[in-house]
């Protein structure tokens, strides 16, 4: 087994590097940035600034194999002695034949041969279209059904990871890597060419077909309608109904995926995902159609057992609803893309808290307390009321969250899976109640004494009697569960931080502070409690 991998815990996954268990508080950085070590430095300094342990960094295959079986790795060495240089390790994003459901970093010599590497046919017999959709935008990607594309990329892929092997498997700066960035296939649900449409009308794969019969438990509801009134077998239409196109999509994608994935974890294996554009309740084209949405997840759990985790990129308002739905399979929530408003690092706290999150990564995060451009204000929402959706998250601020996490990592993964590690969110005000045996909490987090309403409360039980308490925009208060104890007492309330695992302490709040339990700003406190009649 590689020294990098994914154990379970608790009935939680676990990313270990090494011996040891590793949370991601990453940042994503903007698509070209990583294309110059050089600029690179400047992205670090800001990587330090919010406090970050990891980079999401793209690779593409149009700069590692420039022609067709000429490999340059120059980059990639750079990014990675960089990286250790500057003490953080890297998820490396494989920019292949998707990159947005395009294929815009795909080699010249791949781009430029459209008889060996088929385009996808969005319309029958056109290669390229303006989206009627959206804006007349152009475009193009290559075909998922296109075994020489698929061959080609695969080799591309293994080479990388044979090569990050032989120069990393000691020093593990790579930790993991993305397969291809959100995949599928936009305008409609399905490749309309003639070769698509011949394999549309054939046989559906009988253990295809078996697997998705004996998965339904999970599904969304009308994929779910759909694969149980289905027939057992014939075509895709016959077995999948009216969300066949769809689930053909991502058959075929998903396999396209998993062919990469495997070739390249027989050269290194460490693990992989996959990253997903949300549906956002769209018809199937609005977005990529085939790409890993939690509609598909059967789908992908079937034909891409090489992928480990699925990775949903998050940028709606319904960012919590969003989360629940990629972990209610009892899958692993990993982000690696997400806002930089300033909901970015209380939900930072809420992800680990709460879901016990492998990685949380705002995209592009060199911009982070800047003004939002014109695409980000879109992306984000920001034409809404809440002012938190408007607001650039302070860097300051993010860095404190994000290295306090970092300094209570090993408190926090021995927590993982258990009830002792639970948060709040002023984005779920319904749920302001944390129960830890004997004792309980209710936190306040919208009253007319709190300034801002951001706020968020993460806290962490080290013993029957002792709490560690993460909160901002908040005040907490605190009680027996114990019936026959059901008075309560503070022994010990005080501010303080973590360095290398080490509780140091700052000033003891045992006066008025003890009832005055508010914070306008973000504060790590620890908190012994004690129970009595």
């Amino acid at each position: 087994m590689s020294r990098i991998h994914i154990v379970e815990q608790n009935g939680k996954k676990m990313l270990m590097v090494g011996d040891k268990p590793f949370i991601m508080l990453s940042g994503e950085v903007h698509n070209s940035n990583s294309s110059s070590v050089e600029y690179m430095e400047q992205v670090y300094d800001k990587a330090d600034a919010l406090g970050l342990n990891s980079l999401l960094l793209p690779v593409t295959w149009e700069l590692i194999e420039p022609e067709e079986g000429k490999f340059d790795f120059s980059l990639v060495d750079g990014l990675i002695i960089q990286a250790r240089r500057r003490g953080k390790k890297l998820g490396l994003l494989w920019f292949g034949a998707w990159k947005n459901a395009q294929c815009y970093y795909a080699p010249e010599w791949v781009k430029t041969d459209l008889k060996r590497f088929k385009r996808a046919q969005v319309e029958k017999g056109k290669n390229f279209i303006r989206r009627k959709d959206f804006y007349g935008m152009p475009y193009t990607t290559l075909s998922y059904l296109c075994e020489e594309t698929k061959q080609a990329d695969a080799k591309a892929f293994s080479m990388l990871m044979k090569h990050i092997g032989e120069i990393d498997r000691e020093s593990q700066t790579v930790i993991m890597v993305q397969v291809e960035n959100e995949t599928g296939l936009m305008g409609t649900a399905r490749e309309n060419s003639n070769e698509a449409d011949a394999i549309f009308s054939a046989k559906v794969p009988n253990e295809f077909a078996s697997y998705m019969k004996q998965h339904t438990d999970t599904m969304v509801q009308d994929v779910k309608w759909e694969v149980e009134n289905g027939a057992h077998e014939g075509s895709w239409t016959e077995v999948f109904g009216n969300c066949a196109e769809e689930i053909f999509s991502a058959y075929y994608t998903a396999s396209y995926v998993n062919a990469v994935a495997k070739a390249g974890k027989r050269e290194y294996s460490i693990p992989m995902t996959a990253n997903c554009w949300l549906d956002k309740g769209g018809a199937p084209g609005t977005y990529p159609a085939g790409g890993p949405v939690s509609r598909m997840m059967e789908v992908w759990a079937c034909c891409a057992p090489n992928i480990d985790i699925i990775a949903p990129d998050i940028y709606v308002q319904n960012f919590l609803e969003i989360c629940d739905e990629y972990t209610r399979r009892n899958t692993p929530l990993f982000i690696p893309e997400c806002a930089t408003h300033s909901y970015a690092g209380p939900r930072e706290v809420y992800c680990i808290g709460h879901y016990h999150a492998l990685c949380y990564s705002p995209f592009g995060f060199e911009d982070m307390g800047q003004p939002f451009s014109a695409t980000q204000s879109y992306l984000f929402g920001v034409d809404v009321e809440d002012p938190a959706l408007k607001t650039p998250m302070n860097v300051e601020e993010y860095g404190w969250y994000t290295r306090t996490l970092h300094e209570m990592m090993p408190l926090l993964t021995e927590k993982y899976g258990t009830s002792d590690l639970q948060a709040v969110s002023c984005e779920r005000k319904e749920e302001d109640k944390m129960l830890f045996g004997t004792f309980g909490f209710q936190i306040a987090l919208d009253t007319p004494m709190i300034v801002r309403k951001d706020s968020v409360c993460m806290i962490l039980k080290e013993s029957e009697d002792t709490f560690y308490i993460l909160i901002h925009a908040a005040a907490f208060g605190y009680f027996s569960t114990d019936s026959d104890r059901p008075n309560v007492d503070v022994l010990a309330l005080e501010e303080g931080h973590f360095e290398n695992g080490i509780w140091i302490p700052g000033r003891r709040l045992n006066g008025d502070e003890v009832v005055n339990t508010m914070y306008q700003e973000p504060t790590l406190l620890k908190l012994k409690l004690f129970a009595y009649l």
